[in-house]
Order: C-alpha cells, then structure tokens, then sequence
C-alpha cells in the first residue's frame, strides 16, 4: 500500500472530511468455510436498549468449536453529535465496548472489527441480545447513531490445532455498572481463572479526563480526592485483593479538541480493551463449591463521585479429567498504593504526581495432570506532570503508566509488559483559538510479541462560534508498529490534514 491518492488540501475543515481510519492491522482468519450472523441492527437515538435474540450459525462447524469468530460493528452517523460510549451483550456476557466518532455535517461510516473467539462457549448456543449506544438527538444535536453488528464464525481447519478458550464465561454485571457485590460461583474443577474487566472513565465529567484531576490544595476545574490523578482498578475477592491494573488513558473523539480524532481516534477508543486480571492462584478458594463475593473498585476516584463503568467477566478453564480440583493460597504479597503529589502553586502551577503498587500471590491446585502452582506479580507506576495557568488557558499534562506482569505456572514464565503514554499541551489566545498538540502511545510486549500503537496530532480552532465560523485546521497521524516471534512484522503510518487522508502506508 502506498501514499494515499494525491487530493487536494483545503485550507480549512469543510462540511465532510473522510472516514475514520485506524492504522491498526486486519485480524487474520483462516481459510475455511465462514458464516455470517446479524447480532444488532439499530438507529440509536436515545438511552433506549435494542434487545433481541442470537442463534448460532448450523453451516461452519460444530457450535463452540469454531477456528475463529471475528465480530464487526459497521456505523453511520452525520449532523452534530457528540462522541457516545456504547456496549454490545450477548447471553450478558459484555463481548463489545466502544465508542463512537463525532460527525461532519455531511456523514461518515465507520467500521471497526474484534476478534471474539474467546466467547465461542457463550456463543454456542442461542441468547439474548441486550445493545446500547446511549444517545441524545435535538435541535441541535442531530446525529442518529445507525449501527450493525455481524458475527463471522470461521470453521475449524482441517490439521490446526484447536483454539484454548475458556470453557466457561461467567457475567458478574450488565451494560454500564461497575461491579460490586457480586456473587460468584465457579465450577468446581476450575483450573485457570482470568477476571476482565472493561473499565473506563467517561460520561463528560472529570473522571473522563481522569489523568489531569488534581488534589484538593490546587485550584483546578477538575478536583480529585487526595490521590489527585492517580488511578487503579482492583478486584477483589471476598474482601481481598486479588488483582491490580492500571487503566488505560482513554481519548474519546470529542476529548480535548474534537478535531484531533476527525479521521484517526485515539489508540483503543473504538476497541475498548478490558483489563485482563490472571486470579488463578485463587482457584483453590473458588473451588470449594460456595458463592464468593467479587468488587471492582476504582483507586483514586473521591467518594461518591460516580463516572466509571467496569462491567466485568470471569473466564473459566475446567480439568476434562476430575470433577473437583483443590488447591490454596499458599503466599500473598499485597500493601497499599503509594501515591505521591507535589503542588507548586503560582502564576504557573504544577502538580507532580507518582504512584506505585505491587501484588504478588501464589497458590496450587491438584489437577488430574498433577500439582499445578502458578505465581502472578504484577507492579504498577503512575507519572504525571502537570502545569497550568490559573485561567487554565495554558494547560499541559505529560503522562506515563506501566502495568508489568509475570505468571510463572509450574516455572514456565509468561511476561506481559503494557506501557502507556500521553502528552497534551493547550492553549488559548487573545483570538479565542483553542490549540491542542497531542500524543497518545499504547504499547506493549507479549512474551516475544511488541506492539507500539502511536498517535500524534496538532489542532486549532475558534471557540464559542456556530461550526462554520471555527476556521478548524488539524495535522494528525497515527503509526502501528508490530514484530513477532516467526519474523512477522508490520508497520503501518496514516496521515491527515484538515480531515483529508494525505498519507497511507504499509510496510
């Protein structure tokens, strides 16, 4: 693929620009037979849910035992409407979250695809359908959200091996809520356990822009509690913590400057990735035929103050061979976060905040292939410099986060490294141009597998005047960079000016 065809630049944002785009790499499929399933389709206007039913597709194998199922959400929209945070359940289980591109006046399409293999058991059988992208149409805010959403189920291949999925998945919360209280029972030969949980900040107050709350001491338009930014989702298990992620710095197209995503969204905000918690050293606890209680909780975020969704499944891997597995906790590291915010206050402020956490467990389990001890460790850090004027008309945030975890299971090592970036500078002048230069990083290294998902942006216009008068201009692009351990590589780098595509390739 090359540079993308030579069009012309307009010197301003017009009525349309083009498509959203993302530089991220197809999912690969298998060459087999495939069929395809409408799960959703509806015009999402309000906060009303679409409910309907799934039925598995009878043509492409076995139920359950399927090579691959990639789902695909196709979307259109035009008008005026702000960015909408959406979800998709089958049988309760949360497959899908995502959220949506503001429009042009004239209205784009856009198209983003998950690879849902992993809820092939959900799956398997036919289940409610339970969708929504919670919506507000008016005078004003015209855009109607018109969606669809279709499974393709790929049958197994002839000679591959078959896929390890979990043998069960277990929803512990519905659509938006953040999961507390929940009661869990388990199968009682469970012999791995992972938590995920589809965490994110949102709704338009502060705990959208989590990483720039501060503390009480400093005046700002977004105060946190005494951790001022620093954030981290927990799971625990009857009353103990059992897992410990930091979330990702979620962008959505309308955050900051709605210019800056017109064409490339921010890393990830299409495909909201859930927190992966491995509770597996638990699974002796779990085992023992009794309801359990699971919380989610949010670090950081003051009392009371609401602003996050953590709808959370628990997947579930089952001995084929013995029908109750035992096992215990046999060590458990685990102490508060330590969190640290500095405030220096002046004609420019600045709050520097740092933050760690660590979470060590081991446990075993006797399984039909003998005694299985797994050990997960998992360290946080949290850094984030920001300055501002006390008109916030200057307003610059520089953030890191790294999330690091090993699993040893019976000393074979799993390693997965996740590292998060983000830088924001903005600015308004005597003209009333807001300005924003902006850099999201996401990356990451799977065992032998790194990924480096970079976005970089460059927008200004003119605040508090109707659409056609803002003068918007903005430079964006995006590179997904990827290596593997048989040699694969890609390397994909998109850009755009005033909501034209000007470069596309594919290395």
């Amino acid at each position: 693929m090359g540079t993308a065809s030579a069009t012309t630049v307009p010197v301003e944002f017009g009525t349309d620009y083009h498509d959203p785009v993302t530089a991220a790499p197809p999912i690969s499929t298998p060459h087999t037979k495939a069929c395809e399933v409408t799960v959703a389709e509806a015009q999402f206007k309000d906060f009303t849910p679409y409910t309907g039913t799934y039925t598995p597709p009878t043509g492409c194998g076995t139920p359950g035992r399927w090579s691959k199922v990639v789902l695909r959400m196709d979307g259109h929209v035009k008008g005026r409407q702000y960015d909408r945070l959406g979800y998709l359940d089958i049988g309760g289980v949360q497959v899908f979250r995502t959220s949506t591109p503001e429009p042009s006046q004239d209205g784009i399409n856009w198209s983003v695809e998950k690879d849902v293999t992993e809820y092939e058991k959900t799956l398997s059988s036919a289940q409610n359908v339970d969708m929504l992208i919670g919506n507000v149409v008016n005078d004003t805010y015209t855009g109607i959200l018109d969606v669809k959403v279709t499974l393709t189920f790929y049958a197994p291949e002839r000679h591959g091996s078959s896929t390890d999925t979990p043998d069960q998945v277990i929803p512990l919360s519905d659509g938006d809520s953040v999961t507390t209280g929940a009661s869990l029972t388990t199968p009682r030969n469970s012999e791995r356990i992972l938590a995920e949980v589809y965490a994110t900040g949102s709704g338009g107050g502060c705990e959208e822009f989590w990483y720039s709350a501060t503390t009480p001491n400093a005046s700002y338009s977004c105060q946190g509690g005494d951790d001022g930014p620093y954030r981290e989702v927990q799971v625990s298990v009857d009353g103990k913590v059992a897992g410990i992620a930091s979330p990702y710095p979620n962008v959505w197209t309308g955050g900051w400057s709605p210019y800056l995503w017109s064409v490339i969204p921010s890393p990830t905000a299409f495909d909201v990735r859930p927190l992966t918690f491995d509770l597996t050293p638990f699974a002796g606890l779990l085992n023992d035929g009794r309801a359990h209680t699971v919380d989610v909780k949010v670090v950081g975020v003051p009392a009371g103050q609401s602003g996050w969704s953590a709808p959370t499944n628990v997947l579930v891997w089952q001995d084929a061979h013995r029908s109750v597995v035992t096992g215990a906790v046999t060590s458990y590291e685990k102490t508060d976060p330590a969190v640290g915010n500095t405030f220096t206050d002046g004609s420019l402020r600045h709050l520097v905040t740092d933050g760690k956490d660590r979470l060590k467990v081991t446990g075993y389990l006797d399984t039909s292939h003998g005694r299985v001890t797994t050990t997960v460790e998992r360290t946080l850090t949290t850094a984030i410099d920001h300055q501002w004027t006390p008109d916030e008309n200057t307003d610059d945030l520089t953030g890191t986060w790294t999330d690091h975890q090993v699993v040893a299971r019976n000393g074979h090592l799993s390693r997965t490294d996740r590292d998060y970036a983000l830088d924001g500078r903005a600015t308004i002048d005597s003209a009333n141009r807001l300005r924003v230069v902006m850099s999201v990083a996401d990356r990451a290294r799977l065992d032998a597998t790194r990924v480096d998902d970079t976005y970089n942006g460059d927008a200004t216009f003119t605040l508090g005047v109707a659409r056609e008068d803002r003068h918007a201009v903005a430079t964006t692009s995006e590179r997904y960079r990827l290596s593997g351990p048989g040699g694969e590589h890609y390397d994909h780098l998109l850009a755009t000016q005033q909501g034209v595509l000007t470069k596309d390739v594919l290395r």
